[in-house]
């Protein structure tokens, strides 16, 4: 079984080397094929890149219009069987996670797989801000505002065939979205596992002020509405669920 892992990169020459590492270090690494998109960076990105290039299967450098366009078309340069996202600045939490993930897919049939996150510093990956405890999947959480970490989302990717990609209206929410549109057909074998697959830094768009804040829950209310998922307690019970995750570890 083929993964495709798609890097997004813009500007991020301080990080990326760390998230390529990670990457490379998984024991399933010969069954991977690692595509990382470039939004055309100027700071020494590029420099990094061709380090490592060798190693990457596909990579392109070019001016996109924000992450998401630049998630599509790691999607549409993807030939495996499953597809999934490692962030720049984000790391695998041990290096046999693609391995299991792969094995969770074969053994059980699934359609899609996803796991727990942890927050964790900028400076200091192994200090965790925050810890996302998934738990197990059932459509009707969708309607009181639940969702798996969309880093530990993995999707066959026929799937991205039959449901399309990320909508780009959305400038923040389009993961939510997308969930929302994957996970609310019946019939999925959606799977859970219970560990931490990613660590991902704080500070990313949807907080980083409150302006994004208010940007990402109007986006939310939209998915939802647009999906017929749920209303806006819906949305209270998302952001409200979220504080439970700073003090559980």
């Amino acid at each position: 079984m083929i993964v495709s892992l798609i890097t997004v990169v813009f500007n991020n020459a301080k990080n990326l080397s760390e998230t390529i590492e990670s990457v490379l270090e998984q024991d399933y690494l010969k069954n991977i094929e690692y595509i990382v998109i470039d939004g055309g960076s100027t700071d020494g990105t590029l420099d990094i890149i061709k380090e490592y290039q060798k190693m990457i299967s596909v990579f392109v450098s070019e001016p996109d219009d924000g992450i998401y366009d630049g998630l599509n078309k790691g999607v549409s340069y993807a030939t495996g069987d499953i597809v999934g996202f490692i962030h720049s600045g984000d790391l695998f939490a041990h290096k046999g996670v693609v391995t299991q993930i792969a094995k969770t897919f074969n053994n059980e049939n699934s359609d899609v797989v996803y796991g727990d996150i942890d927050y964790v510093k900028k400076n200091d990956v192994t200090s965790v801000v925050r810890h996302w405890r998934s738990g197990c999947f059932s459509a009707k959480k969708l309607s009181y505002g639940w969702m798996p970490p969309h880093l530990t989302l993995y999707i066959r990717k026929e799937l991205y065939e039959q449901f399309g990609v990320f909508d780009t209206s959305y400038e923040i929410s389009a993961d939510y979205d997308y969930m929302l549109r994957l996970l609310s057909e019946q019939g999925l074998i959606v799977l859970y596992i219970p560990e931490v697959l990613v660590k991902m830094r704080v500070g990313g768009v949807s907080n980083k002020n409150l302006s994004n804040i208010l940007k990402k829950s109007l986006e939310d209310y939209r998915a939802l509405k647009s999906n017929h998922v749920g209303s806006i307690i819906a949305l209270i019970w998302k952001n409200l669920s979220k504080i439970s995750q700073f003090f559980v570890r």
